[in-house]
């Protein structure tokens, strides 16, 4: 990507390694599905819960050896009974009005989660809307922070070969549709 001349020609093949759906990220029919988990990896509600789920219980046999996840990283494991070979797990913040550090945080989940991505040779990656549902990060702002991370990663970087926002709702699907214009620089 970065040795190609003409910004229309870097933000054409941009465009085409990001997606948008509405779907069941647990089902997503790629290498890797990115869980937005909370710090301990052991399950809980919403994606992490639906994640686990469908899994099944030797997921949290392996992430309780993991010994948990800080807010902003990444840590993976197999998929099991998934669609997916694999699962990165991501801990995203909890928004406190947007002065704490959350834009960074969110953007290290993201980042994070692609840099693991990438080393286990995944060429595509499904994404929930990390810290938008319990941990009340506002749709819209979680929207441009997950859009540019993907972007800068993805401008200096083969793998993956595409990235999917999988989106619980229409709402959210149009909040990130509404971010895709930031792949431009």
């Amino acid at each position: 990507m970065q040795g190609q001349s003409g910004g229309n020609t870097e933000t054409a093949a941009l465009r085409r390694r990001v997606r948008v759906i509405v779907g069941d990220i647990a089902g997503m029919r790629v290498d890797a599905i990115v869980n937005a988990a909370n710090s301990s990896l052991l399950g809980g509600g919403g994606v992490d819960g639906a994640i686990h789920r469908a899994a099944g219980p030797e997921l949290l046999e392996e992430c309780r050896t993991l010994g948990g996840c800080p807010t902003g990283q990444a840590k993976t494991t197999k998929g099991y009974k998934l669609p997916s070979a694999w699962v990165i797990h991501t801990v995203g913040p909890v928004w406190q009005g947007g002065g704490h550090g959350e834009a960074g945080l969110l953007a290290d989940a993201y980042r994070n989660s692609l840099v693991e991505a990438e080393r286990v040779k995944a060429k595509t990656v499904a994404f929930p809307a990390i810290s938008t549902g319990a941990y009340g990060y506002p749709q819209d702002k979680a929207a441009r922070v997950a859009v540019a991370t993907v972007r800068d990663f993805l401008a200096g970087h083969d793998l993956p070969h595409e990235v999917v926002f999988v989106c619980f709702s229409e709402a959210a699907a149009r909040e990130y549709q509404e971010a895709l214009p930031l792949l431009p620089r």
